[in-house]
């Protein structure tokens, strides 16, 4: 027997345990069958379950599930991401602690340590990601680092630099003067801030002064030139002339270069090619030079602009400049101001909000640095990429994302790929005495092409961690060799990622799977949108809105965390999540739990080779063809990827038709012994496990629980998806019960208009209604009376009863009469009162929706709420007029 109600931390650890001892998650590329496959967007190694990773790892899951049932030969490969400088980040805060540093220790000393720490917490989320119940074939879980995956991005990296893909060059570069690292664009976070913007005069050696508007008035030491737009008729006349540069003396030139807007700021703006990235491109069409005044960690460094320093009176001073060395930027943008403002070249200062860059880890601010670094020729690979996308073999859902794609892909600039870390790819490069470089897989192969006795030093940096995740679709299979899993499963079947990595990772996995397999790494990409709470805004620390999912999953269960997430991830958007809504999913599981239990009370079990073709009652055949649209709907829906449309489907069949409706009406023909009560026992027993087996992939725990308790055959893990199945006089079936549910319905909703009390029966009576609905008024009596509250079902054969409710049912009339159900008069005027109140505050938020003003200042999320609250006003004007109307 059932337990009474179903707790999930009962159940879930065992299930799982049961799952993967038994192989049930196992992949075999030596089977029959067609493949599908997934690869894990590997998380960091230092991460722990968010609930973007829940949401991701949800939708993959499920359709991990579904496509076993089909029948389908799966692979979901799992891993992890060595993550490079937030897994170094982790463990020099620990050394920190201890007094020591990676420097103190050496390099081979404190790889040692981050290995000893990734073997002892780097599991953590794979942990965690059991307890949602993702059904990974963890067997095959990869590293990104590990020997296989090391050896295949030595292989990629030594090939593309023989084919003249990678290669060593000095440009602009996003850089963390905390880790003194070039980063990634998807590693710097853009922050409004409150900051100023200064006016300084550089004078012209005719006399003249230009003003420009900089941010950044500390970079002025390393200008080479002044831009104004070439139809910018105020300076017409100074293009080709020459300035001298306030405070260094150095003499640089006016250009004329579209980049700079007349309509912004002075129209002039001062180019400093070292330290701007708009600005570096400038000096590359200008032959300017680019000298730096940072060193790594951001403070004022002048070895390149020392021999060009000059005194001149007035304007400039070698002593001044100097003593801004070894100050950070802040201290030098203090004293640079007041030596302008005492020099009388500082114009005026403004206010000015402006986007300062963030290192997403490590939160210092990000200086663009011009280092020598290694690129790969993104440019050349992203070609077949973009044509992948552009004649269907790669395909986005939602195909807007294919845009996004596009317009990244045709201006995409070569790609930094080397960083100034210790834990990571180290670069196959070595280096001779004389700056020869030798890339290599290995040492031995390295020296072989120097020579013998030339002694070599490896390259410091290691490889972008996006280098060898752009490779894991097939190096996970076994790539460079041809293994049978690379055979089988690649192509993948479905990447499930989101937005933020289009560029970053899915392009990438594109570009090297196109170069290195001669084939797409995967069909379609499944873009989701964010999580956010139940009000539409973005989960922060500061907002105090987030969610930790394993607190979901501890107090609601991992079944409602997956259903609400399911439900509300809809093509692209955004979700909404909250403790309600996933608390509200609780209750459909515990809907179902309580259904399945009262049919195992009423006899209800499962019968093999049952065949609907045989099921003769009006009952069964109605919810069995309810179940073949259920199973038709859901297959549709999982296959568009339409997530919220499969669970909709799923809770509008289980909980409004099976539960509300089905078990309602099966209750009277449970307290007898007939045939009829032998078939819908075993329809009963026979839909359930349809609904077990349709749900399995977004609530595992509760299904596969049912199934087992309520002994079905076979293991829950290994039932296929229901198929449709043939039904008897399906439409005849079909129309009756729909006539029955409508006509309840509506005698439901005329009560709860007229505030009937449940204890006050009333009695319907029907006017010109065809012969065959009377009978099935007839025949559904008891359930009428029961789910209705109707004392009786009759005919109207004299006039129309006064004050009485009318219902309009198809050709007929029904009528519920009222006189001693309830005080009519103070029924009208309550009726009438809440009019008035909802159509008063329905026209202070229409006021509010006429508002441009509102509309464009308010937050989204408060225009959207007043949208919703004129939808509810607006909803209840039309029920409470249809009330009033119904007295009249």
């Amino acid at each position: 027997m059932l337990e009474k109600s179903f707790v999930p931390a009962d159940h879930e650890a065992a299930l799982y345990d049961e799952w993967e001892k038994s192989g049930a998650f196992r992949a075999h590329p030596d089977a029959p069958g067609t493949p599908f496959s997934i690869m894990f967007p590997p998380p960091n190694v230092t991460g722990t379950l968010h609930l973007g990773h829940s949401l991701n790892f949800v939708l993959q899951d499920m359709l991990i599930r579904w496509k076993r049932q089909e029948g389908y030969n799966v692979l979901w490969q799992p891993g992890t991401d060595h993550a490079g400088i937030a897994t170094q980040m982790v463990v020099e805060r620990a050394l920190d602690a201890e007094g020591t540093s990676r420097t103190t220790l050496g390099r081979e000393k404190f790889l040692e340590r981050v290995w000893d720490w990734k073997n002892e917490y780097g599991g953590t989320i794979v942990r965690q990601l059991r307890k949602l119940g993702a059904s990974a074939d963890w067997e095959r879980e990869r590293f990104t680092m590990d020997e296989g995956l090391s050896r295949a991005v030595r292989k990629v990296f030594v090939q593309l630099h023989r084919e003249g893909l990678i290669y060593r060059d000095c440009r602009l570069v996003n850089w963390d003067p905390k880790f003194r690292s070039a980063i990634s664009d998807l590693e710097v976070e853009n922050r409004e801030t409150k900051g100023s913007m200064w006016y300084i005069r550089y004078p012209l050696e005719n006399g003249q002064t230009i003003t420009v508007a900089t941010t950044r008035p500390e970079t002025m030491l390393a200008d080479t030139a002044v831009a104004v737009h070439p139809d910018d008729e105020r300076y017409a006349g100074m293009i080709g002339q020459f300035l001298t540069l306030p405070l260094t003396g150095r003499r640089i030139p006016v250009v004329a270069d579209l980049h700079s807007d007349p309509e912004k700021g002075t129209g002039a703006v001062k180019i400093t090619p070292a330290h701007d990235f708009n600005d570096f491109e400038v000096g590359r069409r200008h032959d300017l030079p680019t000298p730096t005044i940072l060193d790594e960690t951001a403070c004022i460094w002048l070895d390149e602009i020392q021999s060009e320093l000059r005194d001149v009176d007035g304007l400039a001073s070698v002593a001044f400049v100097q003593s801004l060395y070894g100050l950070s930027r802040e201290d030098a943008r203090k004293a640079i101001v007041t030596e302008l403002e005492r020099l009388g070249w500082l114009e005026k200062i403004e206010p000015h909000k402006l986007q300062v860059p963030y290192a997403e880890r490590g939160g210092a601010i990000v200086e663009p640095r011009l280092t020598l670094q290694w690129y790969c020729d993104a440019k050349t690979l992203s070609g077949p990429a973009v044509e992948a996308v552009e004649n269907g073999k790669i395909v986005f859902e939602p195909r807007q994302w294919q845009n996004t794609f596009f317009a990244w892909m045709r201006d995409i600039q070569p790609w930094c790929i080397s960083r100034q870390l210790w834990w990571g790819h180290r670069i196959p490069a070595w280096y001779g005495p004389d700056g020869s470089v030798y890339v290599a897989e290995t040492l031995q192969e390295a020296q072989a092409q120097a020579g013998a006795g030339v002694v070599l030093t490896q390259d410091e940096d290691v490889l972008d961690t996006w280098f060898s995740s752009g490779l894991w679709p097939f190096t996970t299979l076994g790539w460079p060799d041809q293994t049978e899993e690379l055979a089988k499963y690649y192509p993948t079947s479905v990447l499930v990622t989101g937005f933020d990595i289009i560029f970053f990772w899915v392009a990438r996995m594109m570009m090297m799977g196109l170069h290195f397999m001669k084939d797409v790494p995967f069909r379609t990409v499944l873009i989701h949108g964010l999580v956010r709470d139940e009000k539409g805004q973005k989960m922060s620390k500061s907002r105090g809105n987030g969610l930790d999912p394993l607190d979901l999953v501890n107090e609601f269960g991992a079944d409602a965390t997956r259903l609400a997430i399911c439900a509300g991830t809809g093509p692209g958007r955004d979700i909404k999540l909250g403790r309600k809504r996933v608390e509200e999913h609780r209750a459909f599981i515990t809907k179902l739990w309580n259904a399945a239990r009262f049919l195992e009370m009423n006899g209800a079990k499962p019968v093999q080779d049952f065949d609907p073709a045989t099921v003769r009652s009006a009952l069964g055949r109605w919810i069995l063809s309810e179940a073949n649209v259920a199973v038709t709907e859901a297959q549709r829906a999982l296959t568009a990827y339409r997530f919220d449309e499969y669970a909709n489907c799923c809770y509008r069949f289980v909980w409004s038709r099976f539960c509300d409706w089905f078990v309602e009406f099966a209750k009277p023909v449970f307290a007898t012994e007939t045939d009829e009560t032998t078939e819908i026992r075993v329809v009963s027993a026979h839909v359930l496990g349809l609904i077990l087996r349709l749900m399995q992939p977004v609530i595992p725990f509760v299904t596969a629980t049912l199934w087992k308790e309520l002994e079905y055959p076979g293991a829950f893990e290994t039932v296929r998806w229901p198929d449709v199945t043939p039904v008897p006089a399906a439409e005849e079936a079909q129309d009756e019960l729909d006539w029955v549910i409508r006509l309840i319905s509506e005698v439901r909703t005329v009560r709860s208009e007229m505030n009937i009390p449940p204890s006050q029966k009333a009695p319907l009576l029907f006017r010109d209604a065809k012969p065959e609905n009377l009978a099935r008024a007839k025949t559904w009596a008891e359930a009428i009376g029961r789910m209705a509250r109707v004392s009786e079902v009759g005919v109207l054969e004299a006039e129309t009863p006064k004050n009485a409710a009318q219902i309009v049912l198809d050709e007929a009339t029904v009528f519920i009469p009222l006189e001693g159900l309830i005080d009519l008069d103070a029924e009208r005027a309550r009726l009438a009162k809440e009019i008035s109140k909802n159509e008063t505050e329905l026209q202070k938020v229409l006021r509010k929706l006429a508002n441009a003003d509102f509309v464009a200042r308010a937050k989204p999320e408060v225009v959207e709420e007043n949208r919703e609250r004129q939808a509810t006003f607006e909803r209840d004007l039309v029920r409470l007029k249809a009330a009033l109307g119904r007295l009249a």
